[in-house]
């Protein structure tokens, strides 16, 4: 029986369903893709969504969907034609989940947490198995899924601890849901104890999902020929978060890098000419922000060049990298990368990108997002912490006049990535494992409107 307060959620959720329609069209004017099939997110479907799906993985947002897509690789090689449907809550996520689909694939919105929208998902697909990607759990989809045996497990998870005291705040409904799942494969022991310590039932510590990804190599190709012309070296604040980009502008004016740069007096060269002979890269995490940031850097006195635009940018100006689907040509090119997300107090970025690129990497002080991924990268060599963005950009000069210490951290980060792989192919196993031995449940629910669910029968499931 349903606890009063998943109840009282229950109504809450379905109560505040016209806010979320506002929001999406808000958010619809900076990304149509947020105007894209939005009765899906409320469990309405066209007659052209396929139904059905042997294993359901839902990936939030872009970053989750790239850890998704080396799962889904993994599946798919331990599972050859397995059909997979793949669900999203962010544009750029959906976007990003389009490249990964194959012939019977379905791609959909993540239902909206209501006990209606929850149930037509679930009576439409009816997965053999759910899989969440790292953080994603919802108490009315946790538990519907328990109610209709539909094995719910959380890969990749993690959880860090301001997220973990907003759970024991709502314990009421936060424990119940992570206590149904039927399995959670923590990245970390840190990450373990604290899911654990919400009732979730931790069956493995196996790593980071995002250590088996490869790089693209057509991209490092292209960067390295495009390192052979480039007339400076090049630092790159990569997958910036706002506020940090100003934080980069405000310390280059200060060393001068807009002001004409004096010639060299001996031995001796000036800060302001030394951060001159740098080429400044900055690429916001958020494709929404490319053009405010572009704005930004034209405000703060510098030239913008932008990827997307055509033609060679001038040696003065500060590029921009607005593209999506490219950070392996970014950090190919770069000769160190600032980590974006870690200059100010959002948990920092993922470092195993730029590690499996071989580019160094200079790191603020807030990683808690990848705290133990910080600490192993710090101690194998492939990155540097520092206080702040001043004596980031200070780090970067030095390493960038160090090419032997360059080459030595670029050697580590290699290494680093290439040790900690092997999340994927456990991962993978033990998804299979559950899947195949679930049991075919064909339980509807009847929606929050009142109206019967469909009398469709499930197919018959080719896992077993």
């Amino acid at each position: 029986m349903r606890s009063l307060l998943l109840r009282l959620y229950g109504i809450f959720t379905t109560a505040v369903q016209p806010l979320v329609r506002r929001k999406l069209r808000r958010r619809a004017i900076a990304e149509p893709g947020y105007a894209v099939a939005v009765e899906e997110r409320f469990g309405h479907y066209d007659d052209a969504t396929t139904g059905f799906a042997q294993c359901w993985v839902h990936a939030v947002s872009l970053g989750e969907t790239r850890a998704a897509a080396i799962l889904i690789a993994e599946l798919r090689r331990q599972y050859p034609g397995i059909p997979i449907l793949l669900t999203h809550g962010t544009a750029t996520g959906r976007e990003e989940g389009a490249k990964l689909l194959e012939p019977g694939d379905t791609q959909v919105w993540q239902p909206w947490d209501t006990p209606g929208a929850v149930a037509r998902f679930l009576d439409r697909f009816q997965p053999r198995i759910g899989v969440l990607m790292e953080t994603e759990v919802w108490p009315e989809m946790a538990a519907a899924c328990a109610e209709r045996r539909i094995p719910l497990v959380l890969a990749n998870a993690r959880l860090n601890e301001k997220s973990r005291a907003a759970a024991e705040r709502l314990s009421g409904l936060a424990r119940p849901a992570y206590s149904a799942l039927a399995a959670v494969w923590a990245q970390t022991e840190a990450d373990a104890h604290r899911l654990v310590s919400l009732g979730a039932k931790v069956a493995g510590i196996y790593g980071n999902l995002k250590f088996d990804a490869t790089p693209d190599a057509r991209q490092l190709a292209t960067a390295v020929s495009l390192r052979e012309h480039l007339p400076r070296p090049m630092v790159v604040l990569a997958s910036s978060r706002d506020g940090e980009e100003r934080l980069l502008l405000e310390v280059l004016k200060r060393f001068g890098a807009t002001s004409p740069v004096p010639p060299e007096q001996g031995a001796i060269r000036s800060i302001a000419k030394r951060v001159h002979d740098v080429q400044w890269m900055i690429v916001p995490r958020h494709p929404q922000r490319f053009d405010e940031v572009a704005a930004l850097i034209e405000a703060e006195g510098f030239a913008v060049a932008r990827r997307s635009a055509a033609g060679q940018p001038a040696e003065a100006e500060i590029w921009l990298g607005d593209s999506l689907g490219e950070m392996a040509l970014y950090y190919g090119l770069a000769d160190v990368a600032l980590l974006g997300g870690s200059f100010e107090p959002l948990g920092g970025q993922n470092l195993i990108e730029p590690a499996a690129c071989g580019c160094p990497v200079v790191m603020g002080p807030s990683t808690f997002n990848f705290a133990e991924a910080a600490q192993l990268s710090l101690a194998a060599g492939a990155s540097l912490r520092v206080e702040g963005m001043e004596q980031a950009v200070t780090a970067a000069l030095k390493l960038v006049e160090n090419p032997e210490r360059r080459a030595a951290m670029a050697h580590a980060a290699l290494a680093f990535s290439s040790s900690n792989r092997g999340a994927a192919e456990r991962t993978a196993a033990a998804v299979l494992a559950i899947a195949q031995a679930a049991e075919p449940v064909t339980t509807s629910v009847a929606d929050d409107e009142g109206a019967p669910p469909p009398e469709a029968a499930r197919a018959e499931p080719t896992l077993d």
